[in-house]
């Protein structure tokens, strides 16, 4: 019997692929926690699990009509960014897959009522930094596979795939580490004001209510109470959470859902990126299983 052995919200900002003096130029001459905390959870957590699968959640691809999942038995290739090609140019990656776990997922995902999850294998598959970004610090031999949200899916649907993927986990044999890929408030400042807000200081999120709410959220992680995130999601999603917080919504159905009482602990500080709010926050397995049942 498998088991997600592991499971963190993760920042995918793009300053982290930036060359040392850039990256920290932006920052006042000062390194970003969010490019530290990577090496970090790369070493105290990730090298010490030795998950057989990683699947990343990935909050920049936007499928409509399903769910998408991975299900190459390697990706590879170079990935310019749409967005930024100036700092993601022609960027290797190489990653193996699992097509066996990708396709027991859609399986059980036809035997679920409302549920739309489709494996692809396609070789000209787009990829996002979503999953690239990650990859420098936090790939080791494992396979890692990819997870998209789809723009149409309200909570119910997010939480039924969290679900899926869990049950396809217990029905492996595989040590699997969950990546909630993406921010929490997402709003940018705009091109006229956005030069002057590229530091990762608190002050420069786009609005202190939006720093407020994430707040809220970072504190009730740490006590483990991601009942009261998921219960108040209709108030966070006014301050847009990146993906509609679908990375998330996934992350926490497939630990339990609002019964989840796994405490996070931060890699990194809470941080600015052009107005949005940035954090790595990890999940450990409690000893007593997600939920708190022996």
């Amino acid at each position: 019997m498998g088991e997600i052995v592991g499971a963190g919200v993760i920042a995918h900002v793009p300053t982290i692929v930036l060359p040392d003096d850039e990256r920290r130029a932006l920052n006042n001459g000062h390194e970003s926690t969010l490019y530290s905390g990577l090496h970090d959870l790369k070493r105290e957590v990730l090298n010490e699990l030795r998950p057989d699968l990683v699947i990343v959640l990935d909050s920049h691809w936007f499928t409509t009509v399903e769910f998408v999942i991975t299900s190459h038995e390697r990706r590879r290739g170079f990935f310019t960014s749409e967005e930024l090609p100036r700092g993601m140019s022609s960027v290797p990656y190489d990653i193996p897959g699992n097509p066996a776990f990708a396709r027991r997922v859609g399986e059980i995902a036809r035997d679920t009522p409302d549920c739309w999850i489709t494996p692809i294998d396609n070789e000209h598959l787009p990829i996002t930094y979503a999953t690239t970004n990650l990859l420098p610090f936090l790939q080791g031999p494992e396979a890692w596979i990819s997870l998209s949200l789809c723009q149409t899916a309200e909570p119910s649907d997010f939480a039924t795939v969290g679900r899926v993927v869990a049950e396809a986990v217990a029905d492996s044999d595989l040590r699997v580490v969950l990546l909630a890929s993406g921010a929490l408030s997402h709003t940018f400042h705009p091109l006229s004001k956005l030069r002057d807000h590229e530091a990762a200081g608190e002050e420069h999120i786009f609005s202190r209510a939006a720093a407020a709410a994430d707040h809220a959220v970072i504190d009730a992680w740490a006590r483990g109470d991601h009942a009261s995130v998921l219960h108040g999601l209709g108030d966070f999603l006014a301050f847009k959470p990146e993906g509609r917080f679908g990375h998330y919504q996934i992350l926490a159905a497939a630990l339990g859902g609002a019964d989840c009482v796994a405490p996070g602990r931060a890699f990194s500080h809470y941080e600015n990126a052009i107005g949005t709010g940035q954090i790595h926050v990890w999940f450990d397995r409690p000893a007593s299983g997600w939920t708190g049942a022996a």
